[in-house]
């Protein structure tokens, strides 16, 4: 918007909150400040390329005000990604994320597929009946659950109830978190703050789904779960079709999808090796693939004008911490019902889940954002300096 306004001769300060963007033109002879009505709730790569594409057609004068105004609201009818794509990659991302966690047998990796595919489904379904931003994300994770229930009934899942549990971390949303810390490191707290407890209420609704779908079939949802090594292959490979999914997710255009998916192969790969061949946490996994990422990325997403989180984010999506959130949601509840005498082994591995899985998302988020904005800092000097 700064640009835009100053390519057709005016000064303009833009100040988002959550729920509405405030804009100051100065020397607008008909008003000054306008207060716009915008909960930034949903990411749309697409309609972020479609729209930059045209500011720099205004500041490069390959068009007018009249022509942009014009394509601006033809981008505002841009249709979401079609329910079978939709359904198609939350059923394969699932399953990607599965094999990433140690599931081996194709029946649960079908199961996995279905339940996540018949979430995607019920998620647009819901979302057309309401506008509520919690009800889609709940009722997913409901889903999930009871499919997870009947499949544990059945002897269908393991002990780390992946059934139930993958369909669920395709729902996390990471984009706000990650843009969340952004705006905090650069001090826009209100912003930053409100996207922070945004996201978290998603995660609790996810939690809160998954717990009683779980329950109605009278099953629980173990806490630190043991892990199983994957083959290098695989590993990587089920990176891939995560990104591809959440490429998809974000309305990425097919075009580009192939940048993400090599640099979320990449970063898998330095993440394998630095946990079974070097021997490092999770943890320290997740730093480094993404410090790989972030220093891969920032040029990237600048250079095709792709909004940062959700490309950064997509590339590390298979790194995401939701079976640990999971995991402590479940440890929480079962601390609970035995109320004193609860068992100290459990408390132990809740607490574990929520510490691992809190500090894997701040080594997500430092490890994405530190790289971009000493990039964009010594980028900034440089050009000051010319």
């Amino acid at each position: 918007m700064t640009r835009l306004g100053a390519a057709l001769g005016y000064s303009a300060v833009v100040l988002p909150r959550w729920g509405e963007v405030s804009i100051r033109i100065d020397g607008y002879a008909d008003r000054g400040q306008d207060i716009i009505a915008a909960t930034p709730a949903g990411v749309d790569m697409n309609k972020v390329i479609a729209t930059i594409k045209v500011i720099d057609d205004v500041c490069d004068s390959r068009t007018d005000a009249a022509a942009a105004r014009t394509s601006f609201e033809a981008i505002t009818r841009f249709p979401p990604v079609g329910v079978a794509r939709f359904a198609l990659f939350a059923a394969a991302g699932a399953s990607a994320l599965s094999v990433i966690f140690g599931a081996a047998h194709w029946l649960s990796l079908i199961l996995i597929a279905l339940s996540a595919g018949a979430g995607a489904c019920l998620r647009r379904w819901v979302g057309s009946m309401t506008r509520n931003l919690f009800v889609q994300p709940f009722s997913a994770a409901l889903l999930a659950g009871v499919i997870g229930a009947v499949a544990v009934r059945l002897q269908l899942s393991s002990a780390l109830r992946l059934v139930a549990v993958c369909p669920c971390m395709v729902l996390v949303p990471g984009p706000h978190l990650l843009n969340g810390a952004i705006d905090l490191v650069r001090g826009r707290l209100p912003l930053g703050a409100s996207r922070i407890g945004y996201a978290s209420l998603i995660i609790l609704m996810i939690c809160t789904g998954l717990l009683v779908g779980l329950s109605l079939g009278g099953v629980s949802l173990p806490a630190s779960g043991p892990s199983t090594a994957v083959p290098l292959g695989y590993d990587v490979l089920a990176a891939g079709v995560a990104v591809a999914a959440y490429g998809t997710f974000f309305a990425m255009p097919w075009r580009m999808l192939p940048i993400p998916i090599l640099i979320g192969m990449l970063a898998h790969t330095c993440r394998w090796l630095v946990i079974t061949i070097g021997g490092g946490s999770v943890e320290t996994g997740a730093l480094v693939a993404c410090l790989v990422a972030g220093i891969i990325v920032t040029p990237v997403a600048r250079r095709l004008r792709l909004p940062f989180a959700a490309f950064g984010f997509a590339t590390v999506v298979s790194l995401i911490p939701g079976v640990y959130l999971f995991r402590m949601a479940g440890g929480l509840a079962a601390l609970m019902a035995p109320g004193e005498k609860a068992s100290p082994d459990l408390m132990l591995g809740t607490v574990t889940d929520g510490v691992t899985a809190f500090l894997i998302f701040v080594a997500m988020a430092f490890g994405l954002i530190a790289p971009k904005m000493l990039i964009e800092h010594f980028d900034s000097s440089e050009q000051a300096r010319l």
